[in-house]
């Protein structure tokens, strides 16, 4: 394959067709219409957008004609009719842009990255078009949020350079000084300002449960302040862009799903935040129960970059509390032990700590394997009749509580791809107790009861 040349082009009044006009066609009007195209489309039918935009249409079958006096050309149709337009471009000397049909373009577009005046487009020559995606997301990630700072000081300079005749070989070394110097004084933050606006490079966030609504006001003011959040799968993404222009990219683990290494969350924070960028990592519920928060403390701290963790309400204790379960109860539990169930030899290990029906149990990450736990919890010595509960979505609309024994544990069906907690104790019982004095009296319930 021959390499391609790249080149950006200045439509701005210059006619360009596009042929089609489905989906496809509709996002290339957009990109077209905002470099100051003329565009006409050619189609049988067209979308509502299409027919909303500042474009001409012209309803029926493509025509060789259709390109007399384009610049540019866009086949957004089946590959028949691509075929024709590439040869009535060719004849005319016009690049075609085929959409996903590479052989049937001269023209292949790519991911672009545009911010304050720089532009950075991706191109695999049409042969890997999601990759180019993937390329631009990454560029876009960590391309500095200041690179409207970069072009004013590269302005002044040049035409200091310019006044002073420096040689054009002497600028770029000169050039890379200045930019260096504007990232010093940007890295050398204080953990807060005079304000009490956070500041540290990096913040290791707890989300809490679910509900945003129970996002700390430190959380909620470093999310306005980031240049890049890292959030855990168990968060609100939609209610996370509601605080922050941020880029934003999903780092969560799911059992049984390909996931990002932690190593690689380490690499990122710390790479972003040397880079000048203000850093979250939104992680659900508190950063240092289960969530890996000192794993990630302990990566920044050793590359000396500074950080702040932002606690959050545990879902250990917020989900049980929410359905109705203290963790803790006089006359039935005067503490509380929070266990993984994610791997069986830890949870098997963390037993031995107590002794049976002596505290009440949390089990975090525990649903998928609850059959297996409940059978090592008779194992250990505990009553196959204690009291158990499983708090799924807490705080969420999705929210699904059930209740029962621990002999009883596996024979549910919790909804799938909700994440849930496992309470094993007595203290269950005072959820019961509530919905037959309380709940009944006042006509108000503790969550989605199964």
């Amino acid at each position: 394959m021959s390499v391609k040349f790249p080149a950006f082009l200045d439509l701005a009044s210059r006619r360009v067709v596009v042929v089609g006009g489905g989906p496809v066609a509709a996002g290339k009007i957009e990109s077209l219409l905002s470099a100051g195209a003329r565009v006409t489309v050619v189609a049988p039918q067209v979308q509502p957008e299409i027919e909303r935009a500042d474009v001409e249409v012209v309803r029926r079958e493509f025509r060789d004609e259709d390109l007399d006096g384009a610049w540019w050309a866009v086949a957004a149709a089946p590959p028949a009719v691509n075929r024709q337009v590439r040869a009535a471009a060719d004849a005319r000397r016009v690049f075609v842009n085929a959409v996903d049909d590479p052989r049937n373009a001269t023209a292949y577009l790519g991911g672009v990255v545009r911010r304050d005046g720089v532009t950075i487009a991706i191109s695999t020559d049409g042969r890997a078009p999601a990759l180019a995606g993937l390329l631009r997301e990454a560029l876009d990630a960590f391309l500095p949020r200041e690179i409207d700072a970069w072009l004013r000081a590269s302005d002044e300079a040049r035409r200091e350079w310019r006044e002073q005749r420096v040689p054009m070989e002497s600028r770029r070394p000169q050039l890379l000084a200045l930019l260096n110097a504007l990232y010093a004084s940007k890295s050398q933050l204080p953990t807060s300002n005079s304000q009490g606006t956070p500041v540290a490079a990096v913040a290791l966030v707890g989300a809490g449960p679910g509900d945003p609504g129970l996002w700390t006001q430190r959380a909620v003011r470093y999310l306005q302040h980031a240049d890049l959040v890292l959030y855990d799968s168990l968060v609100d993404a939609g209610a996370m862009r509601r605080f922050t222009n941020a880029q934003c990219f999903c780092v969560g683990k799911r059992a049984g799903r390909e996931s990002v290494r932690q190593e690689t969350i380490h690499r990122l924070m710390i790479r972003a935040a040397r880079q000048g960028k203000r850093v979250v990592r939104l992680k659900g519920g508190d950063p240092f129960v289960f969530g890996r928060g000192a794993e990630e403390a302990l990566a920044l701290a050793t590359a000396g970059v500074p950080f702040e963790v932002v606690p959050g309400v545990s879902s250990a204790i917020a989900a049980p509390e929410l359905a109705g379960i203290p963790v803790t109860h006089r006359g039935s539990a005067s503490g509380f032990l929070v266990l993984s169930g994610h791997a069986a030899e830890a949870f098997d290990n963390g037993l031995k700590a107590v002794q049976p029906n002596a505290v009440s149990l949390v089990v975090l990450m525990g649903i998928g394997s609850r059959r297996e736990l409940a059978e090592t919890l008779v194992a250990r010595g505990w009553d196959s009749a204690t009291p158990a509960a499983i708090v799924c979505g807490a705080s969420t609309p999705d929210e699904w509580i059930w209740t029962g024994t621990v002999a009883e544990l596996g024979a549910n069906e919790p909804p799938s791809g909700v994440a849930g907690v496992v309470v094993i104790g007595e203290v269950v019982s005072v959820r019961d107790a509530l919905m037959q004095r309380v709940i009944e009296e006042k006509g108000i319930r503790y969550g989605r009861n199964r």
